[in-house]
């Protein structure tokens, strides 16, 4: 890894909380803690992190539910931490999302291993994605999107030279398609961490792609815009 590790570790007890914090920090792992559902949002939403560890029996919303939320709000990897030793909340925890599943009593060392095996799997999933991504050709209303290439050619052949912001805009809608999409979400998946928290330049980027994909009179409004919503591309998008 070339970077620090940073847990985040969702549990009522205190105890553990203090101990697995403690142990995490000795191999240089960095912690963060929350004891309800609200606090993991809150910090998973704020925080960078690798890896979650997620009690099952929490006050309030429980662990099952908040694991749900989990995969919603961001990819990353979830290992269940519960007292139950129950096969069907194991098999429910599995198939909800989460990538492996503890009971307590546990071995801290054990855990260990567990947050890295995991870490490898989703660190080669993810290797094994973004080839499959970059050799990818997205095609939509005639138009292909060669991935690899980065190149966009209309129905007659016709090349569309586009900007490296043009092409991941254009990307993220055709990842999206048939979906209305926030000018906070398009930045997000076009652009990730590299834009202002605010920031109406999207307006710009969304109207002069919209000049190159007009090139094709039969698709006027391939990207149409969404009142107190967004944009949406409206063209069904397919893949090979």
């Amino acid at each position: 890894m070339s970077s620090p590790l940073h847990l985040l570790i969702v549990d009522d007890d205190r105890d553990i909380l203090s101990l697995l914090t403690k142990f995490f920090q000795r191999h240089a792992i960095g912690v963060s803690v929350a004891e309800t559902a609200e606090q993991a949002m809150l910090t998973i939403k704020s925080e960078p992190l690798d890896l979650v560890i997620l009690d099952l029996m929490l006050p309030g919303e429980d662990g099952l539910s908040l694991c749900r939320r989990l995969q919603n709000a961001a990819a990353v990897p979830i290992i269940m931490l519960t007292a139950k030793d129950d096969l069907t909340d194991r098999i429910v925890g599995l198939e909800i999302g989460a990538d492996d599943y503890i009971t307590k009593p546990f071995d801290a060392r054990e855990l260990l291993a567990r947050i890295r095996a995991v870490l490898r799997r989703a660190s080669t999933a993810a290797t094994v994605k973004e080839a499959h991504a970059a050799s990818m050709v997205l095609q939509f209303a005639g138009w292909r999107l060669d991935i690899a290439r980065r190149e966009l050619r209309s129905e007659a052949g016709t090349w569309i030279p586009l900007t490296s912001r043009e092409f991941n805009l254009l990307r993220a809608f055709l990842e999206h398609p048939e979906r209305v999409l926030s000018r906070d979400q398009l930045l997000d998946l076009a652009h990730g961490d590299h834009h202002e928290a605010y920031d109406r330049s999207i307006d710009l980027q969304v109207y002069r792609l919209r000049r190159k994909l007009a090139a094709d009179p039969r698709h006027p409004d391939l990207i149409r815009t969404v009142r107190n919503g967004g944009y949406m591309f409206a063209a069904p998008v397919s893949r090979r």
